[in-house]
């Protein structure tokens, strides 16, 4: 297992987003010091030859992979094709650098939708590739399975360090906020306010409300990357998650108290719920010594009053 050490020079790919800002600050709070990033206007991961210059001017020690095309149900069903053409993109040509260039630790990021859609509940690692692949997110999936089967093989071959991870369900600090592309958490906490900043008596939420989902805040997905680099080197990746599930309507219930919005909720049952129950085993993750810190409520109204206190900014 390579040794990271507190000087080392980590390069966070996507370090402006959600994952890759709460990547950063952990980082920070444990001493790492030489932390670099780029925009996407400074560097554009799809195109092969600057990714390659960057390498090779900046020659990183360690890289977290965070940045990718994301967006909830809609957003994937409408774009599939770029999904799964930019999410490959940008993973091949960062993950190749990382073995050309030598880097001592990659820690790659998915997401657990790479799971099939009618998984065992709670999801183990090794549920991976046992079935379809829910149809809403498939192009982004599929992009993230050849991403981290991509490190696995590097590791394989040539006994690079490079290991991977699958968070839940994120939500916390420079979230999205579109309400065309948002993931639901957000979507909810924009609806919410917006709904009580203009008095509005209902608030229109997609599907029955149904179907069970698990929630992390950013910063304790953060805190177990951060461990995992320091203390993991293995071929599997590894869930990410609380262990603890939640219906769409207790969620929104718990959001709409958070904001303090008093009027209705209206569930449109025309539209798409997406995959019924979604529940990380975490138990690989617990047995090597992290267990998450913040509750979903506690998390809720982290994340409100970040949003509160960041409109200007935040990504609407």
């Amino acid at each position: 297992m390579s040794t990271i050490e507190k000087n080392d020079k980590i390069y966070v790919a996507g370090h402006r987003g959600l994952v890759g800002s709460a990547i950063v600050r952990s980082l920070k709070r444990k001493g790492y010091t030489n932390i670099i990033g780029r925009t996407h206007k400074e560097l554009d991961l799809t195109e092969q030859a600057a990714v390659r210059r960057f390498f090779e001017e900046e020659r990183p020690d360690v890289v977290v992979l965070a940045a990718a095309k994301v967006g909830g149900i809609n957003a994937n069903q409408t774009t599939p094709a770029e999904f799964a053409y930019e999410n490959m993109q940008i993973q091949c040509n960062v993950i190749k650098c990382c073995h050309d260039f030598k880097v001592k630790k990659l820690l790659f990021l998915g997401s657990t939708c790479i799971y099939p859609k009618m998984a065992p509940q709670p999801i183990p690692e090794d549920a991976l590739l046992t079935g379809p692949l829910e149809t809403t997110n498939e192009a982004y999936a599929i992009a993230k399975i050849s991403g981290l089967e991509m490190c696995k093989f590097y590791k394989m071959q040539y006994g690079d360090d490079f290991i991977s991870c699958m968070p839940t369900n994120l939500y916390g600090p420079y979230d999205n906020y579109d309400l065309e592309n948002s993931h639901v958490m957000p979507a909810m906490i924009r609806k919410f306010h917006d709904a009580k900043v203009q008095g509005k008596e209902s608030v229109e939420l997609w599907g029955t409300g149904t179907p069970l989902r698990e929630f992390l805040y950013s910063d304790d997905m953060a805190d177990a990357c951060v461990f995992l680099l320091e203390n993991y080197s293995g071929l599997q990746h590894v869930n990410i998650g609380t262990g603890k599930e939640i219906t769409i309507k207790e969620l929104a219930e718990t959001v709409q108290k958070c904001v303090g919005y008093t009027g209705k909720i209206v569930w449109n049952k025309d539209m798409p719920d997406g995959t019924p129950r979604k529940l990380t085993n975490v138990d690989k993750l617990h047995g090597l010594g992290w267990h998450h810190k913040v509750d979903l409520e506690e998390g809720v109204k982290l994340a409100y009053d970040w949003f509160c206190e960041n409109v200007e900014q935040a990504r609407l």
